[in-house]
């Protein structure tokens, strides 16, 4: 065989290849089309809307915490538009409101549940999980029938077409997501809670799993996109994960880096007030807190209290006790430790020399579980462009940490830094200035500076 022949043969097996690999990807596609599953009834319809059902509606808007993600800062309230950073690319929330050409004024209640609970949207097409439809899929009939009466009959409709997303070819195809559903997305099925007895316990695990979808943050993801658990029965679930480059710790019973350490009144607190004696909500959490946490009932703040109390840890750790060396050889002046100059200037003011902080204004770094956390991301990216806490239902004063990225370097962040995680009995580890040269890069979290005021909340519901 001479060589062009060898070079005509091993062309022809190329284009095989690549002509099988579209006929398999074709059928992929088809099989998503026929086969789309999810089950629920497009076509079923909602109870007839009373007062009460509605008031309950408006209530569970706020558990769900719908207006942080479908309400972009200086938009209408849930026209979406929200830019919302994800591995693939920036996917932008939609538009929620009851407009019947650019919102979900065309929905029927049942198209509205598979959407909600099921991750499928009214043209048949999987949404991306950036919707937390896995945990929403334990949300009851009930909650559900009064979430579609509110939306349809009390949110003002807001003409705004949809943001396209800014994903690359070919993650930007949507058809693929339906394996994502089928092979991840759990059935619609209520919450399995142990029989104990315990009403609050019950009631606290059904809003951490379903409205409060707090293991879309706090429970790690695999490479696949997926939370590794959805359940409290695996210790990976609530044991931390990263969201929008923020680390959200873990809701176990850590005692250094998690809740171990956290009564169930000083965390009631931090849910309704954004603070507590010692600690403060920053980052991420913040539009939990401002949209969410506050508004939620005494009972149920106790009750989301309660249920993580319960959780056990997932990480043997051991307690961190005080160490009074630090706050000694600062009072006497002694900033020769390679980072106690830098606290001294620039962070005692609030932190205190002892890092007790001031309780309810300046949160204590001594013992703080997120001063303590293994990966440093968030509080570097705090120290680099500053927060505000957000203004709570008994606490509507907000206090806000200064950025320090026009004034200290990389290194300079990182040495004050690793100096504040060793110091006082704590045990964090190392921080580099490559690491804080990272994040530097990202942008400043957007969130609202000394004021309580944000667009996004609208009319404060009554609580039922």
């Amino acid at each position: 065989m001479n060589a062009a022949a060898r070079r005509r043969r091993g062309g022809s097996g190329v284009l095989r290849v690549i002509l099988v690999l579209i006929v398999l990807v074709v059928l992929a596609w088809f099989a998503t089309v026929v086969f789309q599953g999810g089950g629920g009834n497009a076509s079923a319809a909602a109870p007839a809307p009373n007062d009460e059902l509605l008031k309950q509606g408006e209530y569970v808007a706020r558990l769900g915490d719908c207006a942080a993600c479908h309400t972009a800062p200086g938009g209408k309230p849930y026209a979406g538009g929200l830019a919302i950073a994800s591995p693939i690319g920036t996917i932008y929330s939609t538009n929620i409101t009851p407009d019947a050409k650019t919102g979900i004024g065309n929905y029927s209640y049942g198209q509205f549940e598979r959407a909600v609970r099921r991750g499928i949207n009214a043209a048949g097409h999987t949404l991306y999980p950036a919707m937390p439809y896995p945990s929403y899929a334990k949300v009851s009939d009930g909650d559900i029938q009064a979430l579609y009466a509110y939306f349809m009959h009390r949110v003002a409709p807001v003409e705004q077409v949809n943001h396209r997303e800014d994903i690359p070819w070919p993650l930007s195809m949507r058809w693929p997501l339906t394996y994502w559903r089928w092979l991840f997305a759990p059935k619609v099925a209520p919450v399995e809670t142990a029989a104990t007895g315990d009403a609050a316990l019950a009631r606290g695990q059904y809003l951490v799993e379903g409205l409060g979808h707090c293991g879309a943050c706090h429970t790690p993801r695999a490479f696949t996109l997926q939370e590794k658990a959805l359940t409290p029965d695996d210790s990976t679930y609530l044991s931390g994960g990263v969201n929008d480059n923020w680390v959200a710790p873990s809701l176990r019973g850590e005692v250094a880096s998690g809740l171990g350490s956290v009564d169930q009144e000083e965390l009631v607190a931090l849910l309704k007030n954004g603070r507590s004696a010692r600690s403060a909500i920053f980052g991420g959490m913040s539009d939990v807190v401002q949209h969410s946490t506050q508004f939620m009932s005494n009972e149920d703040l106790a009750a989301i209290a309660h249920f993580l109390k319960s959780l056990p840890p997932k990480r043997a750790e051991t307690a961190l006790t005080y160490d009074q060396a630090t706050r000694t050889a600062l009072y006497a002046g002694n900033t020769d430790k390679p980072g106690a100059r830098l606290y001294v200037d620039n962070c005692a003011a609030c932190h205190r020399t002892d890092g007790h902080g001031y309780g309810e204004v300046y949160p204590a770094l001594a013992g703080n579980p997120a001063v303590n956390a293994t990966d440093p991301t968030s509080l570097a990216r705090l120290v680099l462009h500053g927060g505000t806490m957000p203004s709570g239902r008994e606490a509507p004063t907000q206090f806000t940490m200064p950025a320090f990225r026009d004034r200290l370097s990389d290194q300079q962040i990182a040495e004050v830094l690793t100096y504040v995680r060793s110091s006082w009995g704590n045990r964090g580890g190392t921080v580099t200035a490559s690491k804080v040269s990272d994040l530097r890069r990202l942008p400043a979290h957007q969130q609202n500076l000394m004021t309580g005021y944000d667009p996004r909340v609208g009319e404060q519901p009554t609580q039922p």
